[in-house]
């Protein structure tokens, strides 16, 4: 009986004791995840708090540990309890790792953090009667990729395959964790669905820990995505986001059938004219560019040689003229698209002059010349003669012909829309008609002094050429000084010297008639100026003469003397001898002295009826 309340005595201290330490509490709290990138100083805190103790335990035990790589095992990497500190040798965390005590906890820093880093790391806290407790924490590391490298096929990719096409690859390298790799078009992005998009991912895990993800996208293409711009775009995380970086983008070349062409005269500009060279272009929406075969409508199974897409043709005539068209050849063979031009070749025939080279008309007639050239546009007509313009039109009137109208009329014809072509004829009017003395007046008067000289002139024109020829009384000294002739012109000056009133006629001639000019020079006396007779002056002047004369005629005795005693001078009648006239120069004076004035007017008339004299005869 003594035994059982020593049992009960102990019974109740050890169930005082228990209550004890379950009033004992440590509340322990540690951040679920830590992000740090790679390289960084990674800091862990462990916060802990004692409760229901009136004061805090004299003996705390703090451990760190790790979880073992491969496996749930933990490793201890920190030892502390008081004023005991140990890092475990032998481990990844030697010499890296630090513990800070803190006011309500302790802080681990791992410096330069590794890949291997991202594990679980556990704080252990034991305040023996005051109580334990354990948290844990995930150490997450972050090392962005390097930038996406994106590179297309360098194939064309033709929109007739039925299944997607291979487009582009996309690489992302080194990146931890796995980084992500979408696809984009246009900005926009593209998700992959069966038969139009497929996207192959590949991941390889490198030695160093990194990840390298390669994407590979397939794509059902269309004629539309020939300026379509792809680009792939990498997401990966960081501490607290995610980011993303995008690459460079690409085109890709896009094969597609000709359903288009279209066919245009690429020169020479303007309207085309014979001579010129015409290239014709072809060019057709296809892709790659299909060869052409040209053509012409009027002659459609003859097929035409070109270089490339380009058609010469060198040098163009009016045969060329027509309907132009080409057609593609593409892979399938020949299709029925084509592009049509309309060629015109525009002309200008040489130019019809009627009358030909030469037309003969007489004085007074009328004459209309024409001129056509025929042409494909309309076209102008101008008359020149001598440079000048003298008509427009194809038509030109002559009326009522003198010597004036004579000469060669030319005639251009331009076509003002197409300014080179152009082309002329001329026509030479030759004028037929007696002499026509050029003048209005057919009697001149004149007055010349005595012994002087005039020059008479006269110019007639005509076809045939008129000749000249002059009759003239009252001086036998005159010559002919000029005689000139053109093509129906001609002109005649002559020196008559004034010695009396003088009657010229100059007289036109040829075989279709006779025309004259008659000149009328009276003849002025020279006036002389004698001063005054005196009778002493007079009488002095006299013997001074009378003097003179005596001794003249002493002179011509002694030498008539003279030659008589050497026998120059035969006497009697037998030694006459005859004295002529010696010829006169052109300076002499010639006087003839006529009373009948009936006697001129006969001479001057039977000149103009035909019977011509020269000076000598006069």
């Amino acid at each position: 009986m003594a035994l059982l309340p020593k049992i009960f005595l102990l019974l109740f201290l050890h169930s005082c004791l228990l209550n004890w330490r379950a009033w004992a509490k440590v509340d322990l709290s540690m951040d679920e995840s830590i992000e740090v990138y790679l390289g960084d100083s990674a800091e862990i805190p462990c916060r802990y708090n004692f409760t229901n103790v009136s004061h805090e335990p004299s003996f705390v035990i703090i451990q760190w540990f790790v979880e073992a790589v491969g496996s749930r095992s933990r490793v201890r990497i920190f030892y502390r309890e008081n004023n005991l500190t140990v890092v475990d040798d032998g481990t990844d965390y030697s010499g890296r790792i630090e513990v800070i005590p803190e006011q309500q906890g302790t802080l681990l820093i791992i410096q330069n953090v590794q890949l291997y880093d991202e594990r679980v790391f556990f704080c252990q806290v034991n305040g023996m009667s005051a109580g334990s407790a354990e948290g844990k924490a995930h150490l997450r590391v972050f090392a962005p990729p390097e930038a996406p490298l994106i590179e297309g096929v360098l194939d064309g990719i033709s929109v007739t395959k039925e299944m997607p096409s291979k487009v582009a690859s996309c690489e992302a390298r080194n990146g931890f964790p796995k980084p992500n790799i979408t696809w984009h078009k246009n900005g926009i992005a593209l998700i992959p669905a069966p038969g139009y998009v497929n996207v192959l991912t590949l991941v390889t895990r490198e030695s160093s820990g990194f990840y390298s993800v390669q994407s590979t996208l397939e794509y059902q293409v269309g004629k539309e995505d020939k300026d379509a711009h792809f680009s792939c775009e990498v997401s990966f995380f960081v501490p607290g986001a995610i980011r993303t970086t995008e690459s460079q983008s690409i085109n890709i070349t896009v094969h597609y059938p000709t359903t288009m062409v279209e066919l245009w005269k690429e020169s020479p500009q303007g309207l085309v004219k014979e001579g010129d060279t015409v290239e014709l272009r072809c060019q057709g929406d296809g892709n790659p560019p299909p060869p052409f075969i040209f053509s012409r409508e009027q002659d459609p199974e003859v097929k035409l040689e070109s270089k490339g897409d380009v058609l010469i043709l060198s040098p163009v005539s009016r045969l060329h003229s027509g309907l132009y068209s080409c057609h593609p050849l593409d892979n399938d063979g020949y299709t029925e698209v084509k592009g049509e031009v309309q060629l015109t070749v525009h002309y200008l025939d040489p130019a019809v002059v009627v009358p030909k080279e030469s037309e003969v008309m007489f004085r007074g007639e009328d004459l209309t010349a024409t001129c056509n050239a025929l042409s494909s546009l309309k076209t102008s007509t101008t008359w020149y003669k001598d440079g000048k313009q003298v008509g427009r039109g194809n038509t030109l009137h002559l009326q009522d012909a003198t010597y004036e109208t004579r000469g060669v009329y030319m005639c251009e014809v331009t076509v003002p829309s197409l300014p080179a072509l152009q082309t002329s004829g001329s026509v030479e009017i030759i004028v037929h008609g007696s002499p026509q003395l050029v003048g209005v007046e057919q009697k001149v008067q004149l007055e010349g002094a005595q012994g002087r000289t005039v020059n008479l002139s006269c110019e007639a024109m005509g076809y045939p050429l008129p000749s000249i020829s002059w009759t003239i009384v009252g001086s036998q000294n005159w010559y002919e000084v000029m005689n000139k002739a053109s093509e129906n012109m001609v002109y005649s000056v002559v020196s008559v010297r004034v010695t009396s009133d003088i009657s010229a006629l100059c007289n036109a001639s040829n075989n279709m008639g006779t025309e004259f000019k008659m000149f009328s020079i009276k003849a002025i006396p020279r006036v002389t100026t004698t001063a005054p007779f005196s009778p002493a002056e007079g009488s002095g002047v006299i013997i001074v003469v009378i003097i003179l004369c005596l001794l003249l005629l002493a002179f011509l005795g002694s030498i008539i003397y003279f030659l008589r005693k050497k026998g120059k001078i035969p006497c009697g009648r037998s030694g006459k001898q005859e004295i002529t006239k010696e010829k006169t120069t052109k300076d002499d004076i010639v006087v003839e002295m006529k009373t009948n004035t009936k006697n001129e007017e006969a001479v001057l008339l039977k000149a103009v009826n035909g019977d011509k004299k020269g000076p000598t005869d006069q």
